[in-house]
C-alpha cells in the first residue's frame, strides 16, 4: 500500500516554513522516500503529481535523477496531463549525456505525427530543448512536415525547431531551405521571426544559401516598410514602435545578406535612410531599431551620405542620457573610425567629454576613440586634452592613456622639440605607468637631435630637481646629465628660462638620486654612470665622485657593485683613458616604423644573398680536400674586419696582457645599463688588470 503523501502545494508550503537548511533537508528527504516508494508500487493515476514534487525539488538543486524513467512513461501516457509534466521533466532531467534521452525519440515521433496541436507544441519543445545529433537527423522529415501545416502555433514551433536542428547538425540545411521563401509569406508575426532567424542560421553555414537568400532582399524590404510605415497595433507595439523585435530581426538578415554585395546594398539603400529617419528616438525600442540600422550601414556597401547619416545618429547617441547608449555610441564609432575617418572627427569634442564620465566603461572606451581619432592636423589639440585626462584619469586607465600618448607623439609628431616635451610631461605626470620601452626611445631621440641637447638637459635637470620619485624620468635626466652636463653648466640655452646650474649641485641631486629609497636597482645604474661621465665633464676637482663610487664598491646590489669596481679600476689604473671611454654617446638616427621593417627586409636579403655565396665557396673547398686526401690546402685566409668608429680607442687598449677592446656600436638605441656599462666594458668581464702586476 502506497504511503500517503503531501500535496504539491502543501509540500512548497511545509519547505518554505523551514526555519534552517536541517529542516528543508529533512521534510525533502522525507518526501523523496514516499516518491520513490510510490515510483516503486507503480501507482498511474498519482505519477504527474509525484514527478511535478520531484521536478520541485530538482529546482531547489536536490538530486532528481531516479524520476528519468518515470518521465518516459508518462511522455507515452495517452492522456494529456500526463504528457505534459513528462515532457516537463525530460527537458528538465534530461539532457545529451545521457543516453535515456534516446529512448524519447519514438514517443516524440509518434506526438509529432498526431493532430493535436497542443501535444505537438510539447514535442517540439522538448525536441528544440534536449535533442541531440542522432534525435535531430531521425526526426528532421516529421519537423519538415510541420513547418507547412496550417496552425500558426505548430508552425511557430517548428521554426524553432529546425533552428536548433541546424545549429546541431548543419547538414540537415537543404531539407529547409524550401520551405523558407514560402514562410516569408506569413503575416504572423512570430513566425516570420523564427523564419528570419531560421534563414540567418542558414546563411551563416551555407554560402549556397546565401546566394540563395539574396533572392528575397526585395521581400524582406517589403516587410520592414510595411512594419515602419503602419501606424499604432496594439498587440505589436512597444513604445510607440510597431515590433521592433522583427524589425530588429529584419535588419540583422539583410546586414547578412547585402555584405559584400553590391546588388542587394543598392536595394535596401532607400529603406535604411527610410528607417533611420522616421524611427522615434524617444524610447529604447527606437533607439534598438536606430542602433541595428546602423550596424547594417556599415557592414554593407551603403551609399556615402548614407554612412554619414548613420555616423550622425551615433553623434546624437553620444548626448543621450542613458549610459548605455552612449557605450554603445561610443563602441560603433571606434569601428567606423577606420573606414570613416573624416566623419567622426566631426563628433570628435563630444568623444573628449566623454573621457570624463564617471563610469569605468565609458571612460576607457572614450579614451581608446579619443587616441584612434589622433592625426597629423589635430595631434596638438588632442594631446593636450589627453595630458589634462592623464592627470585627474583613475589609475587603472593611466597605463593605456600614457602608451596612447607616446604612440601618437612618435607617429605624428610636428617637430622634435614637441616630441620631447611631450614624452616629459607624461613622465612627470604619470611616469611609473609607461611602458618599458619608453626611457630608451626618449633618450634615442634626444641623442638624435644634437640642436636639443642644451634644451633637453635644462629642462630634464629641473624636472629631476621637482620631483624623483618617477623612476623613468630619473632614469632619463640621469642620462641626459651625464651625457650633456657641460651644456647644463654652460648656461647658453635662449629657449629656456635663465638657470644657473653649479657643479655642486648637479651631484648633490644625483646623489639624493642614489641614496633615494624610491630609486630602483637600474636607476640607482643611471645616476651611478652618470656622475662617472661627469667626471670629465666638469672642470672641478672628482674627489667627490671618486668617493661615492668607491662607497658602492661593496653594495650588496651585484650589477651596481661590478659597475663600481670598474669605474674605480678606471680612476686608479687607467686615468689616462678615462676621457676617451667616457666620452659623448655618437649621434643617432632615428627611423619610423617604415624605415625599421625596410631595414630589416634588407638585412633579411642580404643575410639569403650572403649565404648562397658562401655555399658554392665551402663546397668547393671540401671537394679540394677531398682531392688532396685530407691534407690542408692554401685555403685564403679570412677577410679582415672593417675598423669600427673607436678605432683610435681600440689601440689606446690594445695593450698586453689586458682584456680584449671592447666595440662600441656605431649607433646606440639609448642606454642600456646591466647590459653594457657606459665605461666601454661588457657587463660579463671581469674589471682589466694593472699590466704590470
Amino acid at each position: 500500500m502506497v504511503v500517503p503523501s503531501l500535496k504539491l502545494q502543501d509540500l512548497i508550503e511545509e519547505i518554505r516554513g523551514a526555519k534552517t537548511q536541517a529542516q528543508e533537508r529533512e521534510v525533502i528527504q522525507k518526501e523523496c522516500a514516499h516518491i520513490r516508494a510510490s515510483f516503486r508500487d507503480g501507482d498511474p493515476l498519482h505519477r504527474h503529481r509525484q514527478l511535478a514534487k520531484l521536478l520541485y525539488v530538482h529546482m531547489l538543486g536536490y538530486p532528481a535523477h531516479f524520476g528519468q524513467m518515470e518521465c518516459l512513461k508518462l511522455i507515452a501516457s495517452p492522456r494529456f496531463t500526463d504528457k505534459r509534466v513528462g515532457y516537463l521533466g525530460a527537458m528538465l532531467l534530461l539532457d545529451e549525456r545521457q543516453d535515456a534521452h534516446l529512448l524519447i525519440t519514438n514517443s516524440i515521433k509518434n506526438d509529432l505525427s498526431q493532430g493535436i496541436q497542443a501535444v505537438q507544441g510539447l514535442a517540439l519543445c522538448t525536441l528544440s530543448t534536449v535533442g541531440s545529433a542522432e534525435m535531430c537527423r531521425d526526426l528532421a522529415t516529421e519537423v519538415e512536415k510541420l513547418l507547412l501545416q496550417p496552425s500558426s502555433y505548430v508552425r511557430k514551433k517548428a521554426v524553432l525547431t529546425a533552428v536548433h536542428m541546424i545549429r546541431k547538425v548543419p547538414e540537415l540545411s537543404n531539407i529547409f531551405l524550401p520551405p523558407c521563401a514560402q514562410l516569408l509569406h506569413e503575416r504572423h508575426h512570430g513566425i516570420l521571426l523564427g523564419t528570419i532567424t531560421l534563414i540567418m542560421e542558414l546563411c551563416e553555414r551555407s554560402p549556397a544559401a546565401l546566394k540563395h537568400f539574396r533572392k528575397v532582399v526585395p521581400q524582406l524590404v517589403q516587410i520592414l516598410r510595411t512594419l515602419v510605415t503602419t501606424g499604432y497595433s496594439v498587440e505589436h507595439s512597444v513604445s510607440g514602435v510597431s515590433d521592433p523585435f522583427l524589425q530588429v530581426q529584419i535588419l540583422r538578415l539583410l546586414r547578412i545578406l547585402g555584405q559584400n554585395h553590391e546588388e542587394s546594398s543598392e536595394t535596401m539603400n532607400d529603406l535604411l535612410a527610410q528607417v533611420a529617419t522616421n524611427t522615434d528616438t524617444s524610447r529604447n525600442a527606437g533607439n534598438a531599431v536606430l542602433f541595428e540600422t546602423v550596424l547594417t550601414i556599415m557592414d554593407i556597401r551603403a551609399a556615402a551620405g548614407l554612412r554619414v547619416l548613420a555616423v550622425n545618429i551615433l553623434g546624437r547617441f553620444l548626448l543621450n542620457n542613458d549610459r548605455n547608449i552612449r557605450y554603445v555610441a561610443l563602441t560603433s564609432l571606434l569601428r567606423m573610425v577606420q573606414s570613416d575617418h573624416s566623419a567622426v572627427q566631426r563628433h570628435r569634442p563630444t568623444v573628449v567629454e566623454c573621457l570624463r564620465e564617471p563610469d569605468a566603461s565609458l571612460s576607457r572606451r572614450a579614451l581608446e576613440l579619443s587616441l584612434a581619432l589622433v592625426n597629423s592636423s589635430n595631434v596638438r589639440a588632442m594631446t593636450q586634452e589627453l595630458q589634462s585626462f592623464l592627470e585627474s584619469c583613475p589609475p587603472d586607465l593611466r597605463a593605456d592613456c600614457a602608451s596612447g600618448i607616446l604612440l601618437a607623439a612618435e607617429r605624428f609628431a610636428p617637430t622634435k622639440r614637441w616630441h620631447i616635451d611631450t614624452i616629459l610631461r607624461v613622465l612627470t605626470t604619470a611616469g611609473t605607468h609607461v611602458r618599458d620601452d619608453a626611457v630608451a626611445n626618449l633618450t634615442q631621440l634626444i641623442g638624435g637631435a644634437q640642436e636639443l641637447h642644451a634644451y633637453s638637459v635644462r629642462r630634464l635637470y629641473s624636472a629631476l630637481a621637482d620631483d624623483i620619485s618617477q623612476q623613468p624620468l630619473v632614469q632619463v635626466a640621469a642620462w641626459c646629465i651625464g651625457e650633456y652636463g657641460d651644456l647644463l653648466l654652460e648656461g647658453g640655452c635662449e629657449e629656456t628660462e635663465p638657470l644657473q646650474v653649479e657643479e655642486e649641485k648637479v651631484l648633490a641631486l644625483l646623489e639624493k638620486v642614489l641614496q633615494s629609497h624610491m630609486s630602483l636597482p637600474a636607476t640607482r645604474g643611471y645616476a651611478l654612470t652618470a656622475l662617472m661621465k661627469l667626471s670629465t665633464r666638469l672642470r672641478g676637482d672628482n674627489n667627490r665622485i671618486r668617493q661615492v663610487v668607491s662607497i658602492y664598491g661593496s653594495c650588496l646590489d651585484v650589477e651596481l657593485q661590478q659597475r663600481a669596481v670598474e669605474y674605480n679600476t678606471l680612476f686608479r689604473k687607467y686615468d689616462h683613458m678615462r676621457a676617451a671611454i667616457l666620452e659623448k654617446m655618437p649621434l643617432v638616427e632615428r627611423g619610423g616604423t617604415q624605415d625599421e621593417e625596410a631595414k630589416e627586409s634588407k638585412e633579411a636579403q642580404l643575410s639569403e644573398a650572403a649565404l648562397v655565396a658562401t655555399e658554392p665557396q665551402a663546397s668547393k673547398l671540401l671537394d679540394l680536400l677531398d682531392l688532396l686526401d685530407g691534407t690542408s690546402g692554401a685555403a685564403q685566409p679570412p677577410p679582415a674586419p672593417e675598423p669600427s668608429p673607436g678605432g683610435t680607442l681600440v689601440h689606446l687598449l690594445d695593450l698586453p696582457c689586458a682584456s680584449p677592446a671592447p666595440e662600441f656600436p656605431a649607433a646606440a638605441t639609448g642606454p642600456q645599463w646591466g647590459h653594457s656599462s657606459s665605461s666601454g666594458w661588457p657587463s660579463s668581464d671581469p674589471a682589466p688588470q694593472n699590466p704590470q702586476s
